[in-house]
C-alpha cells in the first residue's frame, strides 16, 4: 500500500489504485496524511474541504467521507500494513507507517543526499527523490487555503531539490546534464530568478556562453513586462560572472552536521523536550578496532535508519561481525543523535544468561537521568516510563545479541525519531512483521577485505610481505570476521611464524576448528552458543549436514542425511536458517559456511558412516527418476545394491527439462558423492552414481566427462561386476571417441560386448556394439561397423529395446551414408523412425532427419532434402541441441545460400564454443 501526495491524491494497492471519488474527500486525505499520525480537528478540516463560507452540513459531510474511506481502506487490506483512520473526540487520525507516504520518503531521501561527500552518490539520492513526483502536489483535489500552502511548501521543496541536483551534476562536472534539468524548470518558472541564475552558469560552464546570455535577456524582459522590475542582485551576478569569463567560484561540499540545513516538511517538526545543559546519555561501547570494509552494508544500514522511529535490524551468523558493524556505525554517526545513545547486550547467545528486560531498563532509565528511586519495579511501567521519556528525543538505542523478537519489543523507545539497531544471529521475522523492523543482513568478507583485516592487526608490513598467504588464510578462514581475528592474533603472539606457516596449518580439515579458538574466544565457542538454542529436531538435522559430501542441500538430501522425511527436515532448515547456521542461496537450495560445516561433523563424528550411505542412496534413486522421465520407457542402468536404503520420499520430475536441469544443477555434488563413496569403500555406490548421469553425458558429451568416468571404471574393476564394467566402458569409449582418442575408445570398447554378453546383459551388448561401430567407421572400416550395428538392432530388436534399436538403426544409416550407400542410408532411417513417437527422440530424430536429407541430397533430390534439414534443425534447436542442429545446418547450407541459414548456423557454432569453454 502507498499513498501519493506528489501529484494526483491517490493510493495504491496491490490491486491497483483505490476509487476515492470526488476532490473532497482526495482533500480529506490529503489534509489526514500532511498530518499523519496526529488527530486533525473537524475546523482544520473544514478549511481544507472549503474556501468560503462552509455549508452548516460541512461536519455531517465530513463524517461521510471519512466513513467511505475507512471502507476504501478496509478493501485495500490497510490492517495489514498497519493502516488506520481513528476518531479521536473532535478529531481524526489516519495512523500508518511514514514510509507508506511518498512525501515522507521524498523528504528522507533529500535529507540523505545532503549528508552524501559524493556528488554521484548525491545525484542517486537527488534522483530517486524527484522520481517520485508525478504532477502537481495534491493533485486532484480540492485544495482550501491550507492545502495550497501545503503544496506550495512541498513545491518549494522539489524546485530546491532540482537546484541541488545541478548543483551536484556540476561538481560532477557533467554541467550539460545540470542545463537539461534546470531549463525544464526555468520555463515552467520564468520569474524564478534563482532559477535563471543557475541555468545561465551551468550553461556557461557547457561551453555556451551565448544561450547563457540569451536566457538574461529573455527573463530581463519578462521581469520588466510581468512585475516591473530589474533582474535581481543573483541574476546579475551571474550575468556579469559571464561577459567577463571568470570562472564560476567552486561551491563547498555539503556535509552533515549540526549547521546542515533541516527538511523542509508542510509539517512544523515538534519541539525537542529536552533541556539545553543536560548531558546526553552514552552507553555506547568503545568503536571496534581494525574494523574494515562493510560499505555496502553500512550504507544498507544508514538507509535503514532513516524512517520514522526505524528499527535496524543486523543479522548474520555467528562471528561475521554484526556487533561490530553496528558500533561502527553508531560512533561515525553520533551527531545525529545529540540527546545520547544507549547500548544493551542482550546476551541471547551466551552461558552467562540473558538480562531481564527490567535490568536493562533501568540502566536506560539511569542514564536518561531517572533517580533510583523513581524508577518501577514492574518491567511493565519502566517500559512505559522510557517510552514517554523518549518521545521527543532524538536518541540511538542499540540492542545486541537478541535472542527473540518479544525482548526487543519492550526495549523500544517511543520516539519518532528515535532510531533502533537490533543485532541477532535469529532472522526475528516477528519483529519484521509487528514493528517494520528493516533487515541489514551481513555476509562473510571477500579476500580483498579478509586480507586487509588481517593487515589492521598484524601490520600491512607484515602482510605485504606474503601476499598469497595472506590471501590464502582469508579464503580458509571463510571470510568469517571472528576467525579472521583468531587468526591474526595467533600470529601477533608469534612474531616469527610466517602466514605460510599458519596457512598450510589451517588447510587440514581435521585440525582447522582447534586453531580458530583463542582461551574461550573463537568460531567454536560461537557457534556452540548458537547450537545450544537449537530445539532437538534442528540440532538432530544440523549435526547430519556436517557429514554431508556436497556444497549443497534440499530438504531431500537433509531428510536422507538425517534418517528423516522432506517434511521434517524442510523445517529443521528453516529453523536453522533463520539461527544463520545454513544459508539459502536460491528457494529450496542451502549451504554450509565450511567452518560450520567442520564444527557440524564433530558434533556427531559416529554418525557419519550412516549419514553418508543414506545421502548415496538419495542420490542414486533420484537419479534414477531423473534419467527416466529424461529417456521415458528407456532400459534401467541396473539392479539396485542388495543393501539398498530407499529414501523416504523420491524427488518428480515434470518433465525431461526439469530432470536435465536437476542432472546439470548437481552435477559437482554427484561427482562429491562418488568420490567420498570411493573413499569409504562403497565402490557399487560410486559406479552407479556415476553412470546414472548417462543422459547429461550424452547430452553434453563435450563437457569433460571422462575423468569422473574413468574413476567409476576402477570401481566397477575392484568390485568385479563385468556388468558395471561393460557398461561404464561402453558409455566412456564413447565419450573417447566424441573427443577423437579413436585409438583410446578401441581399447576400452573392445572388451565390452563380451562382458555384457557374460553376464547376460544384451541391450548392453547392443549398445557397446553400436559404440565400437561408430569408432571403426571412423578410423575407416566400415565393413566391420556395418556389421557390428545390424548385429545390435538384431539383439536389441529380440530384446524388445525399442530406444536401443533406433539407436543402432540412426548410426547403421549414417555408416551407409559415408560409404555411398544413400538408398540404403533412407532404407534403414525411415525404419528407425517408424519405431516409436518422435516427442520421446527428439535428439534422435532431429539426427535421423539430417541423414534423410543428406541421403536426398547425395541422391540429387534438393526440394526434399532442404525439407527435411530444415525441420532437422527446428527439431534441434528447439530441444537446445546444438551439435544437432550444426549438422543439419551445415548440410543444408550446402545447398541453401539464404542470410538466415547462415545466421542460425553460426549461432549454434558460438553456442558449442562457449560449452567448450566452460568445461573444466
Amino acid at each position: 500500500m502507498e499513498f501519493r501526495l506528489l501529484g494526483t491524491v491517490s493510493v495504491d494497492t496491490r490491486r491497483g489504485p483505490l476509487p476515492l471519488g470526488p476532490a473532497k474527500r482526495r482533500s480529506l486525505l490529503a489534509a489526514l496524511l500532511l498530518s499523519a499520525n496526529t488527530p486533525v480537528p473537524i475546523s482544520r478540516l473544514t478549511a481544507c474541504l472549503w474556501d468560503d463560507e462552509p455549508p452548516s452540513q460541512a461536519r455531517g459531510v465530513i463524517q461521510g467521507h471519512v466513513s467511505r474511506l475507512r471502507a476504501l481502506l478496509a478493501e485495500g487490506d490497510a490492517e495489514a500494513y498497519g493502516v488506520e483512520l481513528l476518531t479521536a473526540g473532535d478529531a481524526y487520525a489516519l495512523r500508518l507507517p511514514e514510509t507508506l507516504l511518498d512525501a515522507q520518503r521524498f523528504e528522507e531521501l533529500l535529507t540523505l543526499a545532503r549528508e552524501q561527500r559524493d556528488p554521484a552518490d548525491t545525484v542517486l539520492m537527488l534522483g530517486d527523490a524527484l522520481a517520485l513526483w508525478r504532477g502537481p502536489a495534491l493533485g486532484g483535489a480540492f485544495a482550501g487555503p491550507p492545502l495550497q500552502a501545503a503544496a506550495h511548501s512541498l513545491e518549494e521543496s522539489r524546485l530546491s531539490a532540482v537546484e541541488q541536483l545541478a548543483r551536484a551534476y556540476g561538481r560532477l562536472g557533467e554541467h550539460h546534464r545540470a542545463a537539461a534539468v534546470l531549463r525544464t524548470e526555468a520555463v515552467a518558472h520564468p520569474l524564478r530568478e534563482s532559477l535563471s541564475a543557475a541555468l545561465m552558469t551551468a550553461l556557461y560552464q557547457a561551453g555556451r556562453q551565448s544561450e547563457a546570455l540569451e536566457w538574461f535577456h529573455r527573463t530581463r524582459r519578462l521581469l520588466a513586462d510581468e512585475l516591473g522590475i530589474d533582474p535581481g542582485r543573483e541574476l546579475a551576478d551571474a550575468y556579469g560572472l559571464i561577459l567577463r569569463g571568470d570562472p564560476v567560484p567552486e561551491l563547498p561540499v555539503p556535509h552533515p552536521g549540526p549547521e546542515a540545513e533541516p527538511p523542509r516538511s508542510p509539517v512544523p517538526p515538534r519541539p525537542a523536550l529536552v533541556p539545553a545543559e543536560a548531558h546526553p546519555a552514552d552507553l555506547l561501547p568503545r568503536a571496534p578496532r581494525g574494523f574494515h570494509g562493510r560499505g555496502p552494508e553500512l550504507a544498507a544500514l544508514g538507509r535503514a535508519a532513516a524512517g520514522e522511529a526505524p528499527v535496524c535490524l543486523v543479522t548474520g551468523p555467528a562471528g561475521v561481525g554484526k556487533t561490530a558493524l553496528a558500533l561502527w556505525w553508531a560512533h561515525r554517526g553520533a551527531d545525529a543523535f545529540p540527546d545520547g545513545r544507549l547500548f544493551a547486550d542482550l546476551h541471547g547467545f551466551s552461558d552467562t544468561g540473558e538480562p531481564s528486560v527490567t535490568e536493562v531498563l533501568r540502566e536506560f532509565l539511569l542514564a536518561l537521568g531517572v533517580p533510583p528511586r523513581r524508577i518501577p519495579e514492574s518491567a511493565a511501567a519502566a517500559a512505559a516510563l522510557f517510552r514517554s521519556l523518549t518521545d521527543r528525543l532524538r536518541l540511538l538505542v542499540v540492542l545486541d545479541n537478541a535472542r527473540d523478537s518479544a525482548t526487543v519489543r519492550a526495549l523500544l523507545p517511543g520516539g519518532a525519531d528515535c532510531v533502533t539497531v537490533v543485532t541477532s544471529r535469529h532472522r526475528l521475522e516477528g519483529l519484521i512483521a509487528s514493528d517494520a523492523a528493516r533487515p541489514v543482513p551481513l555476509g562473510t568478507l571477500d579476500a580483498q577485505d579478509g586480507t586487509a583485516l588481517l593487515a589492521g592487526v598484524l601490520g600491512e608490513e607484515r602482510v605485504l610481505g606474503e601476499p598469497v598467504a595472506a590471501r590464502r588464510l582469508a579464503e580458509l578462514c571463510g571470510g568469517l570476521p571472528l576467525a579472521l581475528r583468531v587468526t591474526a592474533a595467533r600470529l601477533a603472539g608469534r612474531p616469527r611464524w610466517t602466514l605460510a606457516h599458519l596457512a598450510d596449518e589451517l588447510a587440514d580439515e581435521r585440525g582447522r576448528l582447534a586453531h580458530l579458538a583463542v582461551d574461550d574466544t573463537g568460531v567454536p565457542a560461537a557457534l556452540r552458543l548458537t547450537v545450544q538454542q537449537l530445539p532437538g529436531e534442528a540440532a538432530h538435522h544440523f549435526g547430519r549436514l556436517g557429514h554431508h559430501p556436497g556444497t549443497h542441500f534440499d530438504p531431500y538430501t537433509a531428510a536422507a542425511l538425517s534418517g528423516t522425511d522432506p517434511l521434517t527436515a524442510g523445517g529443521a532448515l528453516e529453523r536453522l536458517g533463520a539461527a544463520h547456521l545454513v544459508t539459502e542461496t536460491a528457494p529450496g537450495r542451502w549451504e554450509l559456511h565450511d567452518l560450520v560445516r567442520l564444527y557440524a561433523r564433530g558434533l556427531d563424528p559416529a554418525a557419519g558412516p550412516e549419514a553418508l550411505t543414506g545421502v548415496l542412496d538419495h542420490y542414486i534413486a533420484t537419479a534414477l527418476a531423473a534419467a527416466e522421465t529424461a529417456q521415458p520407457g528407456g532400459e534401467p542402468c541396473f539392479a539396485l545394491p542388495a543393501d539398498f536404503r530407499r529414501p523416504a520420499a523420491v524427488r518428480d520430475f515434470a518433465d525431461r527439462a526439469e530432470a536435465m536441469g536437476w542432472l546439470a544443477a548437481e552435477r559437482e555434488d554427484l561427482a562429491r558423492a562418488a568420490t567420498a563413496a570411493r573413499a569409504a569403500g562403497l565402490d557399487d555406490r560410486a559406479w552407479r552414481i556415476i553412470l546414472l548421469q548417462w543422459p547429461q553425458v550424452v547430452w553434453r558429451s563435450r563437457d569433460n566427462w571422462s575423468p569422473l568416468l574413468h574413476t567409476a571404471l576402477e570401481c566397477a574393476q575392484a568390485v568385479a561386476d563385468p556388468y558395471a564394467e561393460s557398461r561404464v566402458r561402453t558409455l566412456l569409449g564413447w565419450v573417447l571417441s566424441e573427443e577423437g582418442r579413436l585409438a583410446d575408445a578401441v581399447a576400452l570398447l573392445e572388451p565390452s560386448p563380451a562382458l555384457a554378453r557374460r553376464c547376460g546383459d544384451r541391450l548392453g551388448e547392443a549398445t557397446a556394439l553400436i559404440n565400437l561401430a561408430l569408432v571403426q567407421a571412423a578410423q575407416g572400416g566400415s565393413d566391420a561397423a556395418l556389421a557390428n550395428c545390424a548385429h545390435a538392432a538384431t539383439l536389441a530388436r529380440a530384446e524388445g529395446g525399442t530406444h536401443t534399436e533406433m539407436l543402432a538403426l540412426l548410426h547403421l544409416s549414417r555408416i551407409h551414408l559415408s560409404a555411398g550407400h544413400p538408398e540404403e542410408a533412407l532404407r534403414v532411417a525411415h525404419s528407425a523412425l517408424d519405431l516409436g513417437p518422435e516427442h520421446e527422440e527428439a535428439a534422435r530424430t532431429a539426427l535421423l532427419h539430417t541423414v534423410c536429407g543428406e541421403a536426398h541430397l547425395a541422391l540429387g533430390e534438393e526440394t526434399e532434402a532442404m525439407r527435411l534439414l530444415e525441420r532437422a534443425a527446428d527439431e534441434a534447436e528447439s530441444t537446445g541441441y546444438d551439435e544437432g542442429a550444426v549438422r543439419a545446418l551445415e548440410a543444408l547450407l550446402r545447398v541453401s545460400g539464404r542470410a538466415d541459414h547462415r545466421k542460425r548456423y553460426e549461432d549454434a557454432v558460438r553456442r558449442l564454443a562457449a560449452e567448450d569453454l566452460r568445461t573444466p
